[in-house]
């Protein structure tokens, strides 16, 4: 009896273990910025800076929000903007995230904070590329009140 719930112990460690390290496997980068809690300014740019690639691979690229209630429009401009490295190949994305449909209701995900994730064009990375990708808003008003978070996720297909 004792060696049976050994070996069953052991067969839940593996499960457990291929089932954590298999879920994200193909995300390469996935981190978040805070923005200031009296509101997000223009002119504060967001810095996200990744390491060399491993391997060549095609990347998909998203953009993820994080909002509360307090967010005073429908949707947000985004500008996305891109260095590939040692290349220094330059791109700028404009990305219209709907965060709410015209009747009121929320897009996202969430209760207190809605979030949100909204994929760009895909691009190609080479062995030993990194990327500097950099996010401001693009709105009329100057300081937006109601973005908690702004998060870059990269992943390898």
């Amino acid at each position: 009896m004792r060696r049976n719930s050994r070996w069953l112990l052991y067969s839940l460690i593996w499960t457990v273990a291929l089932v954590i390290t298999g879920c994200n496997r193909n995300i390469i980068y996935h981190h978040y910025e805070p923005t200031p809690l009296e509101g997000w300014e223009r002119s504060d740019t967001l810095r996200f800076t990744l390491p060399a690639a491993k391997k060549r691979s095609v990347v998909q690229r998203d953009v993820e929000l994080r909002i509360s209630a307090n967010y005073p429009y429908q949707n947000i401009t985004l500008i996305v903007e891109q260095t590939t490295l040692p290349a220094n190949l330059f791109r700028r994305d404009t990305v219209n995230c709907r965060l709410f449909s015209p009747d009121g209701n929320v897009l996202g995900q969430g209760q207190s904070l809605y979030q949100f994730r909204f994929q760009m064009p895909d691009i190609s990375l080479n062995e030993g590329d990194s990327l500097c990708i950099q996010v401001r808003h693009n709105m009329k008003r100057e300081i937006l009140p109601g973005i908690a978070n702004v998060g870059i996720r990269l992943t390898a297909y």
